[in-house]
């Protein structure tokens, strides 16, 4: 009997976890739920999260930018500093890291999906996007010295849907493969035609990968916001970096680029960049021995 009593005790246990299982928010700011993942694609490697954030975090995220939006701007390719640009035409803002519960409570969970660390993100920027705003397509790595410098290229983002959309406002991935096997129906606009699109939705979350797992650039990654067409759409991203963006090690590039062991590609490409980068990247004090395979500086 003691068998049997003690399995009854655990499907009882099991049973009482549904309920937090079921949330909106999965249970707990630094849960998540991988059966609410869907693979979108491996070329990028793209994932949807359905109902990541519940619809009151993400009013709440909605709520604290309002009066703080500014025009967005888009980084130069060459001196990497922000400018202007009709290459997107939303508004935007950046809150705080931790700047409340419910905000640190959703970059734990960021970081618990990504298996990133906390550190190595950006804080949360709010973006809105009215009538016929958009973000033509764009990479989120970097063509610049400067940006490589904190945290070096962005690894990956978490772009979060705060609101439905009437109609447009999609994520397009222009060079994903397969793009033209996505069935589409008269509800996508034009834009999404293009490529692999995601349709905004309250609550998700859309994870891709702009490096390949050996840290390279993705040419895949390419991405863009169609334009709004119908209503307006809210979103949240986070970028997450190679290394710590919070405290960045003081690491020159101008230095040549190379490898100092023949296997730091492999180790590059099971994710040593990430977990290791004393060694592989290095420090304010010294370089590391693997900086060509993790990407941060020119080849």
């Amino acid at each position: 009997m003691a068998p049997l009593r003690t399995l009854v005790i655990f499907l009882l246990l099991l049973l009482a976890l549904v309920p937090a299982l079921s949330r909106p928010d999965g249970g707990g700011s630094g849960f998540y739920d991988p059966a609410r993942v869907t693979q979108l694609s491996w070329r990028p490697r793209a994932f949807l999260y359905s109902g990541f954030l519940s619809h009151d975090e993400c009013d709440h995220l909605v709520n604290l930018a309002k009066g703080r939006m500014e025009k967005s701007m888009v980084a130069d390719n060459d001196s990497g500093k922000s400018i202007m640009s009709q290459v997107r035409t939303s508004s935007g803002t950046f809150l705080s890291k931790h700047e409340d519960d419910i905000v640190a409570g959703i970059e734990k969970r960021v970081a618990a999906w990504t298996f990133l660390p906390e550190e190595n993100a950006e804080s949360i920027q709010i973006l809105h996007y009215e009538l016929g705003q958009k973000y033509d397509a764009h990479f989120d790595y970097f063509h610049d010295k400067n940006n490589l410098k904190r945290g070096g290229h962005r690894v990956a983002t978490v772009l979060m849907y705060l609101t439905d959309v009437k109609k447009g406002g999609e994520t397009v991935f222009p060079n994903a493969a397969g793009r033209h096997l996505q069935l589409k129906d008269e509800t996508w606009s034009d834009c999404a035609r293009s490529g692999l699109a995601v349709k905004p939705k309250k609550g998700d979350a859309l994870l891709f990968f702009s490096l390949h797992v050996n840290a390279t650039t993705d040419p895949a990654s390419l991405h863009g916001s169609c334009p709004v067409i119908e209503g307006e759409k809210w979103s949240a991203t986070k970028w997450i970096h190679v290394r710590s963006f919070d405290n960045p090690p003081d690491v020159s590039l101008d230095l040549p680029c190379s490898d100092e062991n023949e296997r730091c590609t492999r180790w590059a490409a099971v994710g040593e960049c990430y977990r290791n980068p004393k060694y592989m990247v290095g420090t304010k004090d010294s370089l590391g021995f693997c900086r060509k395979s993790c990407g941060v500086c020119d080849a």
